[in-house]
C-alpha cells in the first residue's frame, strides 16, 4: 500500500518511531500506517523483537501493506533523508499544535519511546508538534497519538 497514488510520488506519509519499547503499539502503528499507505520508519534500538508473538498478534496481517524501514540508529536515519525533508517531532513540550502544520505528501512524523518521550537534543532540533490533551494528566499512548497524528495529515495532504 506504500505505493503512490497515479499522478502522485512516494507514500502519503512516513512515521518514524524512535526506539520504540512496546511490540503492541507498534504493531498499532503499522496498521495504521497500511490503512494509510503511509512508511513505517523504526529507530533502534527497539525493546523487543520484530519476531516477538505481542508485535505479530498486533499487526495481524497489516505488515504486508507496510514499507518497514529499520536504521540502527538516529544517525544513521537521517543519512536516509532526502533534501528537503520535513520532519515533525511530536512532543509535550511542543507549543504548536498538530492541525495547523500544514502537512505535505512524504512528510515524517516522529514520536519517542513510549517511557519517556524523544530526548531533548533530538526535539530541540526539529520542528515541534503538539496534540492536544485537555484534560491534563499523562501522555496519550504511542499507537493513539500517532493514529491522530497520522489521519489529521493525511486529512490535510488529502482534503478527506
Amino acid at each position: 500500500m506504500s505505493d503512490a497514488a497515479p499522478g502522485r510520488e512516494g507514500p502519503l506519509l512516513r512515521v518514524v518511531l524512535f526506539e520504540p519499547e512496546k511490540a503492541g503499539n507498534v504493531g498499532n502503528v503499522a496498521r495504521t500506517c497500511a490503512v494509510l499507505g503511509a512508511d513505517l520508519h523504526l529507530i533502534r534500538p527497539f525493546g523487543f523483537h520484530l519476531h516477538d508473538r505481542e508485535f505479530r498478534r498486533a499487526v495481524m496481517d497489516y505488515l504486508e501493506g507496510v514499507t518497514l524501514h529499520e536504521h540502527a540508529s538516529w544517525t544513521a536515519f537521517q543519512g536516509t533523508l532526502g533534501a528537503g525533508a520535513r520532519v515533525w517531532a511530536f512532543s509535550t513540550h511542543a507549543t504548536d499544535l498538530h492541525t495547523r502544520a500544514g502537512f505535505r505528501r512524504g512528510d515524517y512524523l516522529l514520536f519517542g519511546p513510549e517511557s519517556r518521550g524523544l530526548p531533548a537534543w533530538l526535539r530541540d532540533a526539529l520542528p515541534k508538534l503538539k496534540l492536544p490533551q485537555p484534560g491534563g494528566g499523562r501522555s496519550l499512548n504511542l499507537s493513539v497519538a500517532a493514529g491522530v497524528a497520522a489521519f489529521e495529515a493525511g486529512r490535510q495532504i488529502e482534503g478527506w
